[in-house]
């Protein structure tokens, strides 16, 4: 990667300058959710930005799996720190194509509600780098947007897929 991004703990979703939170009722179970999260071929169907995902290593996936995310604006290398099956995976950026961010964190977290049910609450947390910041509110409302859509078409995605068996 061309431009590197500072590693971070849990602690900065808390603590960044910039946070975005969003939140869904999902129709599946926490299991299911996570099968879409870990198979790569998935993403790009539900997350419109993402062209491309490519894990780096077997499953099972757990902390210290990375990955490289194709977007259609920017490529970025992610290193997962937290990773709890079926309930809640977080990664920090490491390196990215442009240099959007100095660091930035996300989080995907899956509450049960009952059977086939699901409560999913998607946060993103970043440090703004001196070029993003450049765009100012825009930029912001931007990347609020996208992530708030892609919060939406995850629920989408899962009614459509038919997701419970």
């Amino acid at each position: 990667m061309k431009f590197n991004c500072r590693p971070v703990g849990i602690e900065f979703l808390e603590n960044a300058p910039v946070q975005f939170v969003n939140q869904v009722e999902l129709a599946a179970s926490p299991a299911q959710v996570f099968e879409i999260f870990e198979n790569a071929e998935a993403w790009p169907q539900w997350y419109k930005e993402i062209v491309n995902v490519e894990w780096h290593g077997s499953q099972p996936y757990g902390v210290g799996t990375t990955r490289t995310v194709k977007l259609t604006t920017v490529t970025v290398e992610e290193y997962f720190f937290v990773w709890e099956q079926n309930q809640r995976l977080a990664f920090y950026f490491t390196g990215m194509s442009l240099p959007l961010a100095k660091a930035l964190v996300e989080e995907y977290r899956l509450i049960p509600l009952g059977e086939h049910r699901s409560q999913f609450t998607y946060k993103v947390s970043l440090e703004p780098s001196f070029w993003l910041r450049l765009g100012g509110p825009f930029i912001l409302k931007v990347y609020a947007k996208m992530f708030q859509q892609a919060t939406a078409d995850l629920a989408e995605y899962i009614r459509s897929q038919s997701v419970i068996s």
